[in-house]
């Protein structure tokens, strides 16, 4: 087999229509930061790196399992065991040999997270759902660093998505996490992050949904529409063109429901729907 050497502009040449030549040059000089590199994170990585962004920092702890085979990219019988880190760095490193990727290991924490954003012009969050603490701690630190902060969730065969970029309302003032329990939390990310709830119209066995023991079903398809999704709004804020709906406002799509809605909690946790629904959530699961 022959293999070419490896040329930045030839290989994301396809790009240029989309993107203007300097853009895409633009898009090679840009950091961005992915916490997670499972569902979500793989794919976003994935779909960054061949965008051309140039600089990643990536976070992840984790090992594959076939559990993760229904919708992790990384994850394949070669691949069970070993790192998703390793896994993904190496998949990066085989699309652009030339980025330049910083590992996190040990993911992210309160010992690195200062060194996980610096320098970063993105943030996506690929967090697991349930990873509220960490997650909370990444997004207020984007707010203090001023670094623009997506996060597009995979819930069924669709995504919900919020931006939180810096001097809007932030992450906090949104979801209004800060003191409460952490069951409590789950319910107001996921009802902050879904309001139109479009997937919960076929989910056909709910007991396969458990806050307490901290799972949930998912789908390749969600993981796939939320890198689209999350890379084209990255590449938006990173080029600096282009509209952008923000926190309170956000956007739900689901190809299986034919719907996309663009949803609008305003003044986020303080709003007397959500907290009505926020009530109603945890009578439903007896919080």
């Amino acid at each position: 087999m022959i293999t070419e050497n490896f040329n930045y502009d030839k290989a994301f040449s396809r790009n240029i229509g989309w993107f203007t030549e300097q853009e895409q040059i633009t898009l090679k000089t840009k950091k961005v930061a992915i916490a997670g590199c499972g569902g979500v994170g793989g794919i976003h990585s994935l779909t960054m790196a061949r965008l051309g962004v140039g600089k990643f920092h990536l976070a992840d702890f984790d090992e594959f399992g076939v559990e993760n085979f229904n919708r992790q990219v990384g994850a394949m019988m070669s691949t069970v065991g070993q790192p998703k880190m390793d896994v993904m760095n190496d998949a990066l490193k085989d699309i652009n040999p030339e980025m330049h990727l910083r590992s996190f290991p040990q993911g992210v924490n309160e010992s690195n997270a200062e060194e996980f954003l610096e320098g970063v012009d993105l943030f996506i969050d690929s967090l697991d759902f349930f990873a509220i603490e960490v997650r909370r701690l990444v997004f207020d630190l984007c707010a203090k660093k001023r670094i623009p902060a997506i996060t597009a969730a995979p819930l069924g065969m669709g995504t919900a998505f919020l931006c939180f970029m810096p001097g809007k309302m932030t992450f906090e003032e949104y979801f209004g996490m800060q003191g409460r329990p952490q069951t409590e939390q789950y319910l107001r990310f996921y009802l902050g992050l879904a309001p139109a709830s479009l997937q919960s119209q076929y989910l056909v066995d709910p007991s396969r949904l458990n806050l307490q023991e901290k799972r949930g079903p998912s789908t390749i398809i969600g993981c796939t529409m939320s890198a689209g999704v999350a890379g084209a709004y990255a590449v938006k804020i990173l080029l600096g063109r282009g509209d952008l709906v923000c926190a309170p406002e956000g956007m739900h799509w689901d190809p299986y429901m034919n719907q996309m809605e663009r949803t609008h909690i305003p003044r986020g946790h303080n709003n007397p729907e959500f907290q009505a629904n926020l009530a109603a959530a945890k009578k439903t699961f007896n919080i």
